[in-house]
C-alpha cells in the first residue's frame, strides 16, 4: 500500500499552519525525510522552518553528521544551528539522559528563535516500540496510547507528523528524492531497550503483531483515554475547586468514585499544583488515595494531600517553596503572580511558612487550612510580612494562580 506522506503533514497543519516551525533533524532517515517533506509543504504555504541538530558528542562522527546536516539545509535554504550537549556524567541510563538532554537544548533553541512549534520525526515504528516498552513496565490506559501527535510541553508544541507513517516508508521517500540519510549504529546496540523491543517485533509480526496492529492498539486507548479524561473533568467540575493555590475535593463524592476517575481527578490537581511536565506513575499515586482512604494522607510529586473533616485538599508541600524567592515583578514558584501594591527595591516574594502565619493572629478567619496558607506567597521586607492576599492580608496586593480554575479543569482534557 502506498503511503501518502505529503497528505500525512498537511493533516496534521491545515488548515492553519504556524507561521514558523522548528524541525529536530538528526540527520537519520526519519528526520531527514520530515525536513524534506516540511521543506515540500512551506513552498505552498507561508510557513517558515529553521532546522536544529543535537550533537550528543557520544560518537567520533557525530560532529561530521551534524556539519552534513547543516549543509543540506543550507542546499534548501532552511536556517540551521547544531546544539552540543556536554553533559553526560556516564551515571545512570544513557538513553534517558541523552533524550532529556536533547529536550532541553532544542528547548532553548526554539525560545532563542521565537519558535513555538517544534517537529519531530517519530515514525509508526517508533509508536509501536514504544507501547512495547510501555507493556513490559505495566502501563495503563495511558501509558499505551504511546505518542501523541500533538503535545504541549516546556512552552513548545510538539507535533509527530509522521506517526502514521514506517521507517520504510519515509526511506523510500527519500531514494526516490536521492538524498542520502545517517543510520546511527546505536540503532542496532542490543544494550538499550528501544533497540530489543525492535528486534522482538520482528518476531512477533509473523503472528500479526506488527507496527500496524500496534498503532491501532494505540489509537484505540486514545479513544478510551478521552472518554475516561471526560468523565474525569466532568466529576471534577461538580466536586473539586481551587482554593487560595491549592485544590479541595468534597471526600464523600470523592470516596464513591471509580477507582481510574479518581486517580485522573488527583492526576489533575498535582500536575496542576506543582507545574511538572511529568505525570506521576500510576502506583504511588494509587498509594496515596489508599492512604486517603484510611484517614492518613501523603505526598508525591511535591504535593501534599490529606483530610480535613469532609473535605480533601491538595497544596504544594512546604519543602518545595520554603526557599523559594523573587521580586515582586516575577512568578513566584512558578505559578503565582503577585501585583498591585507599590514597588521598592527592598520588598520580596516568599512562602508565608510559619512565620509569617504568626504574624497573622487572624489567620483562621479565612477558612483555609494553615498548610495551604503556608505555602501561599508573602510580600516581604526582610524579616517583616507587607501582605499576605491569600491569608487576608492584602495592603493593596493582589495574588493569583495563573490559569486559575481554568487551568486546573482543562488538565483533565489534556495529553
Amino acid at each position: 500500500m502506498t503511503v501518502d506522506l505529503g497528505s500525512q503533514i498537511a493533516e496534521h497543519l491545515l488548515p492553519s499552519p504556524p507561521p514558523a516551525i522548528g524541525i529536530a533533524v538528526s540527520g537519520g532517515g526519519d528526520s531527514m525525510a520530515l525536513l524534506h517533506l516540511l521543506y515540500d509543504f512551506a513552498r505552498d504555504h507561508p510557513v517558515q522552518l529553521h532546522a536544529v541538530t543535537v550533537d550528543h558528542g557520544l560518537r567520533p562522527d557525530a560532529g561530521a553528521e551534524a556539519a552534513a546536516v547543516a549543509a543540506r539545509c543550507a542546499e534548501l535554504g532552511i536556517p540551521h544551528q547544531t546544539r552540543r550537549w556536554t553533559g553526560w556524567d556516564h551515571q545512570g541510563n544513557l538513553q534517558k539522559a541523552a533524550r532529556d538532554a536533547r529536550y532541553a537544548l532544542i528547548t532553548d533553541w526554539a525560545q532563542d528563535n521565537r519558535l513555538q512549534t517544534v517537529a519531530l520525526g517519530h515514525t509508526l515504528d517508533d509508536q509501536a516500540e514504544t507501547l512495547l516498552m510501555r507493556l513490559a513496565r505495566g502501563a495503563g490506559v495511558d501509558g499505551l496510547t504511546g505518542m501523541s501527535p500533538r503535545r504541549l510541553s516546556l512552552g513548545i508544541t510538539w507535533l509527530r507528523p509522521l506517526l502514521g507513517a514506517s521507517r520504510a516508508d519515509l526511506r523510500a521517500d527519500l531514494t526516490a528524492r536521492g538524498v542520502a540519510w545517517i543510520e546511527d549504529p546505536s540503532n542496532e546496540d542490543l544494550r538499550f531497550d528501544r533497540v530489543r523491543m525492535r528486534k522482538a517485533l520482528d518476531l512477533l509480526s509473523p503472528l500479526g503483531i506488527d507496527a500496524h496492529a500496534l498503532g491501532q492498539v494505540a489509537s484505540n486507548m486514545a479513544r478510551a483515554r478521552d472518554a475516561l479524561s471526560w468523565q474525569a473533568f466532568l466529576e471534577a467540575r461538580r466536586i473539586a475547586r481551587s482554593e487560595a493555590g491549592a485544590v479541595c475535593l468534597d471526600w464523600r463524592v470523592y470516596r464513591t468514585l471509580p477507582d481510574e476517575t479518581a486517580r485522573r481527578i488527583l492526576l489533575s490537581a498535582l500536575g496542576w499544583i506543582s507545574g511538572s511536565d511529568y505525570v506521576p506513575r500510576r502506583r504511588p499515586v494509587l498509594g496515596l488515595i489508599e492512604l486517603l482512604k484510611a484517614g492518613t494522607g501523603g505526598t508525591v510529586d511535591g504535593c501534599h494531600a490529606w483530610r480535613n473533616h469532609d473535605m480533601l485538599w491538595v497544596a504544594r508541600e512546604y519543602q518545595g517553596v520554603r526557599d523559594v524567592t523573587c521580586s515582586t515583578t516575577e512568578l513566584w514558584d512558578g505559578r503565582w503572580r503577585v501585583e498591585g501594591g507599590p514597588e521598592h527595591a527592598n520588598l520580596h516574594v516568599a512562602a508565608l511558612g510559619t512565620a509569617g502565619l504568626a504574624q497573622l493572629p487572624a489567620w483562621r478567619k479565612t477558612g483555609r487550612p494553615g498548610e495551604v496558607l503556608r505555602v501561599t506567597p508573602g510580600v516581604w521586607r526582610g524579616p517583616e510580612l507587607v501582605a499576605a492576599p491569600a491569608a487576608g492580608l492584602e495592603n493593596g496586593w493582589r495574588a493569583q494562580v495563573e490559569g486559575g480554575d481554568d487551568a486546573l479543569f482543562a488538565a483533565l482534557l489534556s495529553h
